[in-house]
């Protein structure tokens, strides 16, 4: 097999000055800012300088009077431990020191009411504060479509909720996950804890595109907009119909899933809403991220791992997450190789070296190589750039060399 290293026209949008964009935002809502404890949201997302994002909040709220920290708000990630949860916030750069505030992580919550499939919590250093920032990247979800899907309401429901809310949010169906969020979301904002929201969009380079501040009253009505314009920065693989593709390395800082459904084309919910593009018909995961510290939630996307990979997990973390969610398919072992070269060969032997595609990740999309007969396809095509000549890929001890 040879292949090319493509260069995928992605939409790019980079903000010139991230910290004064929030700032310019949050002046913006005129806020009353408490004088007591304010807390801020940190995800398990690798969200780009969102370290200087919450920072630059922090910096706000306390030349306002208030007293910040930050709160790790992501469910059951960390395996749903106040310490496994402040780490990966570490590991993806959030330290106290980066952030300028304290970061308190603790599984503690307050009830706030109840829904049809269950209680509603809230984080309970959150609702013991003055109020709330809560921050958020709003995209896609990779478990079901609507008007609201990943960002500040999910962030409130799910990841100020630890791992109760969690567990309430999706004991609902992926149909009715969207009615979920705003059902659940409605009850967080009556609690009066939110001070704001502050969404933020990413271009097709996972670069910083916009940055928009909400009043608590503006979110559930909002956020939708901010939905749609995030559909025009969204990445895509530049081919519907693939036989092959092999992700380098899969991971909770890329997706929630691990991989992101909406790049790969399949969901891996029994029953539920599936995509229809793009086609793929054979996935294989080579690694499992440093800053996903184990959790491999998501691996059961793929057919084919790596013994590295296998080895990366953890076993615990991985099923707490599982559980949590309630989709069983994406904690599910796929059939494990013992390096990069093994796996590669064992499908080429067995699904043939046409229209294969690598990719480093979900979330980086804009380099990637492409097999040689994918090159009539592609060449000529104005968003995507043929970047090499057709080369045999390398491996250094049964590890793919590629650079992305």
């Amino acid at each position: 097999m040879r292949l090319c290293r493509i260069r995928p026209e992605l939409v790019r949008h980079p903000l010139p000055d991230v910290a004064a964009e929030v700032r310019r935002q949050l002046d913006g809502l005129q806020l009353a800012v408490p004088r007591g404890e304010v807390a801020v949201t940190a995800g398990s997302r690798g969200i780009a300088q969102i370290p200087l994002i919450l920072r630059t909040v922090g910096d706000w709220l306390r030349e306002r009077g208030a007293k910040p920290f930050a709160v790790p708000a992501m469910g059951s990630h960390g395996g749903a431990t106040a310490e496994g949860q402040r780490r990966m916030l570490e590991g993806l750069g959030m330290t106290a020191t980066a952030l300028g505030m304290d970061i308190r992580a603790s599984m503690e919550v307050a009830r706030l009411g109840a829904v049809s499939t269950g209680d509603v919590w809230m984080d309970r250093q959150c609702f013991a504060a003055a109020g709330v920032v809560v921050v958020n990247r709003v995209k896609l979800h990779t478990c079901f479509a609507g008007p609201l899907q990943s960002g500040l309401v999910k962030m409130m429901v799910v990841g100020m909720g630890k791992v109760n809310s969690a567990r309430t949010f999706h004991e609902a169906r992926a149909a009715r996950m969207r009615d979920m969020l705003v059902e659940m979301g409605a009850l967080v904002l009556n609690s009066g804890k939110i001070l704001a929201g502050l969404a933020i969009l990413e271009d097709g380079c996972d670069q910083t595109a916009e940055i928009h501040a909400l009043r608590p009253d503006e979110i559930l009505q909002q956020e939708p907009l901010l939905l749609e314009r995030h559909r025009r920065y969204f990445p895509r693989l530049p081919v519907d119909d693939l036989n092959v593709l092999i992700v380098k390395e899969i991971g909770k800082n890329y997706s929630g899933s691990g991989m992101d459904t909406n790049v790969i084309g399949y969901r891996g919910i029994k029953g539920g809403e599936d995509l229809d593009r793009p086609r793929i018909r054979v996935i294989a995961a080579l690694g499992l991220s440093e800053q996903s510290q184990g959790n491999a939630f998501g691996v059961g996307l793929a057919d084919f791992i790596t013994r590295r990979l296998r080895d990366a997990m953890d076993e615990a973390k991985t099923l707490t997450n599982v559980l949590t969610a309630g989709e069983m398919i994406r904690a599910k072992i796929p059939a494990t190789l013992p390096d990069d070269e093994q796996l590669i060969g064992a499908i080429a032997a067995r699904f043939g070296e046409r229209r294969w595609m690598f990719i480093a990740n979900t979330l980086h999309l804009e380099t990637l190589y492409v097999s040689e007969d994918l090159l009539p396809e592609l060449r000529g095509r104005a968003d995507c750039a043929v970047d090499s000549e057709p080369f045999a890929p390398r491996f250094e001890g049964g590890k793919l060399e590629l650079t992305f």
